[in-house]
């Protein structure tokens, strides 16, 4: 089963790991991927990089991504509570109290990075994606300022699809409820896809409610040989409440309790704590194939989003608004022995916002105390060069020229005119290459450097306060890999060591009113182990009582620690990093049964964490059991319905999945749901 994936930025050619029914002796098809403009294997790619495919999302809880991306090694994602995402690759977690810091995420050929460095990741809801390509490590040789990594997310409809009109109905623990509606159709030379989601829960904890509106529609129309234009655009109204961590004494005792009152600081629910955020994005992309040799692909994009918070001290509202263009020209050869490219482009994007707090009475807004306007600018040009030589060697060389600045105007409660901090422009190359030993068999190595400004939600942190002093964080990788893959495709192996040294750190630290600043600190050496493994225990047939049996594991070893790092009077240089697990292991067994009966189970274990950057506090180690099992070969009449149901956290562990780290008073906690179950069907269309 093959699918394609195109497009000028995020094109992935994934069949999978997956053997033709027809002919059960014939070879795995090979996973194709395109991270930086080229087709090529897998095998053969000169970067770390982690995959889920459509049929992988399938097998996991449909309310989040956190189970689906934790699958990959090196990377951690995090939910504090349904709907508050966290996710750090290869790294820490300082820099993100919600939401995405130092990662650059695209959505199809369209940055969902702001020029402020901030990803509204939650605001997509899981169904809006058909596939996800994570590349670990510093990529900004071709997209921009990132310390950690690109994820790269291809959007509902990009791939041909059967399905042209899809239904999904679920429901489960804590009052969970899901709808997805899904509809694709093909007009000669025109196609577009309209996905439509809603969710909502009540939540484990109490005051963790959340609910999500979710619409995208994307378009293609091929209208020349060598020309098609791509429109995307989604829109995402999402509410979450948010508990507030609790002490260990709280957690312990009640972990379902929200942040009670403390002393002249009231509860979350007294203050109504929640998230309350729409946004608007849309984009426009065009690709011409000039000739042969020559192709130009350009890509506009805007987005706005309006951004409420009551907190426990106040009440925030923001109002951001991103303007961005992304443009590049490939020049290719192809000769027998030796196949090069050469890109060469820019990318522009600027985001205002006006930041505004009040006084919060109870969860309603009451008088103003402090208004700024900021303004993000965030610029580079890059260039890229690869050559395939013999059909062994693979070189990469490329490198972008960035250049980030921000402007601040401060509205009250004292106004005081516009001013412009500016950083030198940083040059971020990248050098890689992979040797094909055999056809099973490859090795690989790369360095590049990491750069990330901080964001304007760090720069004018939850403390009101305009941190002009705050500086970029950067650092430079250096890794070193080799993959394997045997038994006519059916075992893959990935093993990646890296070192990353990251110099002036940004991490988060919290006032004696519980306000957030960001600090810089000395930095970071960050050694690191990652595996996977994928195994055709027993091949896809249609002759045996097992259909199919895959194995996949993932193995992340992050030996990440701080140096030379001093707070005030405390030295911690030497520490762990704070909220880095030293271990993690994510095991996974998928079983195929006749009549399209299925069963999959998942396993994690977490080490230990450090809580707080002094590490006299950790979080205990957990293990997670997660199954599910389903039919989709049922029919009503002629209408094809797939029935499945699930369960979560299956050993009842006690654990919380998104620490709030260096929390004052202790307030590290916050409880993740106990064994809890869902159940639903989908309802699947070939024609309409």
């Amino acid at each position: 089963m093959k699918t394609f994936f195109t497009g000028c930025l995020t094109a992935l050619c994934f069949s999978g790991l997956a053997q033709s029914k027809q002919d059960t002796t014939k070879k795995l098809n090979e996973v194709i991927i395109r991270p930086y403009f080229s087709d090529q294997p897998l095998l053969r790619s000169t970067g770390s990089i982690g995959l889920v495919d459509q049929a992988f999302l399938d097998k996991q809880p449909s309310g989040s991504f956190v189970s689906a991306m934790n699958t990959i090694s090196g990377v951690r994602m995090e939910e504090r509570s349904p709907g508050s995402y966290r996710l750090s690759i290869r790294g820490s977690l300082l820099r993100s109290p919600f939401g995405v810091r130092n990662v650059k995420i695209y959505f199809d050929d369209f940055p969902l990075t702001d020029a402020g460095g901030n990803t509204y990741f939650n605001a997509l809801d899981v169904s809006a994606a058909q596939s996800l390509q994570v590349l670990k490590g510093p990529h900004g040789n071709i997209f921009g300022a990132n310390s950690g990594g690109v994820i790269l997310i291809q959007p509902q409809g990009t791939i041909p699809d059967s399905t042209a009109l899809g239904l999904k109905l679920e429901g489960g623990s804590y009052g969970t409820f899901r709808e997805n509606l899904t509809l694709n159709k093909q007009f000669n030379k025109y196609s577009f896809s309209f996905t439509q989601a809603y969710q909502r829960s009540d939540g484990y904890r109490d005051h963790s409610g959340m609910n999500r509106k979710y619409f995208q529609t994307f378009h293609k129309w091929d209208y020349a040989k060598n020309a098609a234009l791509k429109a995307l655009v989604f829109y995402s109204d999402l509410h979450y409440n948010t508990p507030g961590g609790l002490n260990e004494s709280q957690y312990l005792l009640n972990p379902k309790l929200s942040r009670p009152a403390a002393g002249a600081l009231k509860s979350a629910i007294e203050q109504n704590a929640g998230i309350y955020s729409k946004t608007l994005y849309g984009g426009i992309s065009h690709d011409w194939q000039i000739n042969e040799k020559l192709k130009h692909v350009v890509a506009v994009f805007s987005s706005y989003t309006d951004f409420k918070n009551p907190f426990i001290t106040n009440y925030e509202k923001r109002k951001e608004f991103t303007l961005g263009l992304r443009s590049y020209v490939e020049y290719q050869q192809q000769k027998t022995d030796l196949n090069w490219k050469f890109n060469l482009g820019l990318e522009s994007m600027q985001t205002a916002t006006d930041f505004n707090n009040y006084a919060n009475n109870s969860g309603v807004q009451g008088a103003l105390a402090v208004s700024d306007k900021l303004k993000a600018a965030s610029n580079f040009a890059f260039a890229h060069f690869s050559a395939d030589l013999f059909s062994k060697w693979l070189f990469e060389l490329s490198a972008s020229a960035n250049l980030y600045e921000y402007g601040y105007e401060n509205i009250a409660p004292v106004a005081i005119p516009k001013r412009t901090n500016s950083f030198d422009i940083q040059l971020m190359p990248r050098a890689a290459l992979s040797y094909l030993v055999d056809t099973n068999f490859s090795l690989r190595a790369s360095v590049s450097k990491g750069y990330s400004p901080p964001t304007l939600t760090e720069v004018r942190a939850s403390d009101n306060v305009i941190n002009v002093d705050l500086q970029p964080e950067y650092g430079w990788n250096y890794e070193t890999g080799l993959k394997y893959q045997m038994l006519n495709n059916r075992l893959f192996i990935d093993v990646t060591g890296f070192y990353y040294n990251l110099k002036s750190a940004i991490v988060r630290r919290l006032n004696d009113g519980g306000s957030e600043y960001f600090i810089n600190a000395g930095g970071t050496k960050q050694w690191g182990l990652e595996t996977t493994l994928a195994l055709w225990v027993i091949p896809a047939n249609t002759s045996h009582f097992i259909r199919g049996l895959q194995f996949h594991n993932a193995y992340t070893l992050s030996q990440f620690k701080f140096d030379k790092y001093l707070d005030k009077t405390a030295d911690y240089s030497g520490n762990r990093l704070t909220g880095v697990p030293k271990t993690t292991l994510v095991s996974s067994a998928d079983l195929q049964l006749p009549k399209g009966f299925y069963a999959f189970l998942q396993h994690n274990f977490t080490s230990r964490i450090p809580l707080n950057d002094a590490n006299t506090t950790y979080a205990k180690q957990y293990h997670l059991l997660q199954a599910k099992i389903g039919w989709r070969n049922l029919r009503i009449g002629k209408t094809p319905v797939e029935v499945f149901a699930g369960a979560d956290n299956i050993l009842n562990a006690n654990y919380s999945l998104g620490n709030d780290l260096n929390a004052l008073g202790g307030r590290y906690f916050n409880a993740a749901a106990k064994r809890n179950f869902y159940g639903g069907l989908a309802v699947r269309l070939n024609k309409i």
